[in-house]
Order: C-alpha cells, then sequence, then structure tokens
C-alpha cells in the first residue's frame, strides 16, 4: 500500500509537474497560528507539507530557520504538541502528505517505538532526521519503513556516486537534494547544475527527487522545477513569517495570508515550469 506522500509524487508526475514541498517550523511563533498556516498552504499550492521539529541544537539550520525554532520552543512547542498539531490538520485534511523534519534527539527522548506509533496515529507520512546517517539506520529508519512511514534521505554535491548507493539504501518517498553546500538559506542554487546532479542521483534510483535551499521566489523556483521532480522552500517562508511578527514577537493580522501568498506565487512558479526532468 502506497504512502500519501508516494500517491502524491506519482499523481504529480501524470500531471508532468513537479510538487511543490513548503517548510514551516512547527509552533512558530505560536501554536494556533502554525495549525491556520498548515491548514492553508495546501490551498496556496503547496503539494507536501514539512514541518519543523524544534530542537535546541539545529546544526544544520541557517539563521532564520534556527531563529524560528527558537520562537517555537519559546511558545512552549513540544513534539507532544506538534504530533497535536498533525492530528487537527488531519481532521480536514486526509490527502496532503505531511513530512517530519529534524534531529533525532527529540525522537530519541520521546522513545522510538512511542514516537512511530504515535506518529503515524496522527497522519505522519514520512521523516526527514538530518543528523542521522545510513549506518544508524537500525536507529530509526528501519523501525519507521516497518511502522509505515517514509524515511527521506538527505543527498548534497559532495554525495559522490561512491556514496550515494548507501546514503539511497533504505530511502523512502522522495530523495532530498540539497542543492548547495552549506546551511539552509544561504546561496541561491544553480539551475544547470542541479539538473546535472538531479539525473545523476537518477540513475541509481526510482525515486522522485526534491531539491531544496535557496529557492526564495517563483523565478528560482521554476527554473529548479525544470529538471526536479519536487522543488523544497523553507528559508523563505519563515523570513515572510518573521517580518509578520509584532515587536512582541507575536503573531500579526497579516501573518498568515503573506505566507500563503508567497507559497502561491511560488506555486505557479513550479507550475510553469518547462519540465525536463530525467526519467
Amino acid at each position: 500500500m502506497s504512502t500519501r506522500i508516494e500517491a502524491r509524487f506519482a499523481a504529480l508526475k501524470a500531471e508532468g509537474r513537479a510538487a511543490l514541498v513548503t517548510f514551516t517550523m512547527s509552533g512558530d511563533p505560536d501554536c494556533a497560528t502554525s495549525l491556520a498556516l498548515a491548514k492553508a498552504l495546501p490551498k496556496a499550492g503547496a503539494d507536501v507539507i514539512e514541518l519543523g521539529m524544534p530542537f535546541t541544537d539545529p546544526m544544520a539550520d541557517g539563521p532564520a530557520i534556527q531563529a524560528a525554532g527558537v520562537r517555537a520552543l519559546k511558545g512552549g512547542q513540544t513534539l507532544i504538541k506538534t504530533l497535536a498539531l498533525v492530528r487537527e490538520f488531519r481532521k480536514d485534511n486526509d490527502t496532503t502528505p505531511i513530512v517530519l523534519m529534524g534531529y533525532y534527539n527529540p525522537i530519541y527522548i520521546y522513545g522510538v517505538d512511542k514516537f512511530l506509533v504515535d506518529a503515524k496515529d496522527a497522519g505522519v507520512d514520512g521523516l526527514i532526521v538530518v543528523d542521522l546517517p545510513p549506518e544508524e539506520d537500525v536507529e530509526l529508519c528501519l523501525p519507521a519503513l516497518k511502522a509505515g512511514l517514509n524515511f527521506i534521505r538527505l543527498a548534497t554535491p559532495t554525495t559522490d556516486d561512491k556514496r550515494l548507493p548507501t546514503v539511497l539504501n533504505n530511502t523512502s518517498g522522495f530523495v532530498y537534494y540539497v542543492s548547495i553546500t552549506g546551511i539552509t538559506g544561504s546561496a541561491a542554487p544553480d539551475a544547470g547544475k542541479v539538473a546535472a546532479a538531479v539525473g545523476r542521483i537518477k540513475r541509481h534510483t526510482k525515486l522522485p527527487v526534491a531539491v531544496g535551499f535557496g529557492v526564495r521566489n517563483a523565478e528560482s523556483a521554476r527554473a529548479i522545477a525544470a529538471g526536479a521532480d519536487g522543488v523544497v522552500v523553507g528559508s523563505a517562508l519563515v523570513d515572510v513569517l518573521r517580518a509578520n511578527l509584532d515587536t512582541n514577537g507575536k503573531a500579526g493580522p497579516n501573518l498568515v495570508k503573506a505566507v500563503t501568498d508567497l507559497v502561491s506565487d511560488i506555486a505557479q512558479g513550479v507550475r510553469s515550469a518547462k519540465r525536463v526532468a530525467a526519467e
């Protein structure tokens, strides 16, 4: 039986277009606003929703997403509350895939077996855990796959052909290609290099390849969507969210609209891309 992630990518492949994957931090700036935003994203054009699990030491995240995690933690966000948010989202939406993205520590403390049961029950479809290499698959990846969750792995420009099969082993749902070396939100990707890298990854796997890091507007999304199966946008959305906080760090009245307006714009860019992706 396919997961929501697999079903969504298959449907979009049939449509001949790339997926738009949006990232926001769960609980940023508060749980109610975060839920309202998650509910609004599919209508704005998000095909897959990534929710960050806030953590105190987010080593792969750039300043914008680090700050989002700090805001969420200050607001009292926990992994239990993140799963409750997903459960609430699922009351109105049973089709949009949800991926939880973050670090292993909060899951380890929660208890792996309990977390997987609760995540599946809440309506989570996949996990991206950036600090667990393939050598540690027994920790979380294999139990997650057994529980029916996709385990999505990152590949980077430095993941060479020798390393790639190890990275792709046990990966499911899609491959997340980090288009630039460095932290999130730091530079703009080169569309030509990205398309070549996607082609190289596809020689090793039949999984869809979604590209993230550095996509900030419709133009960059369109360029990436031409040579990938999915486009991931995160820091740009988090920046707009931050710009719509009041002086006390609370959600301003236009916050959800401001973020979803950018998502709608980027979604149009993704949908208007001329596809040249390798199959």
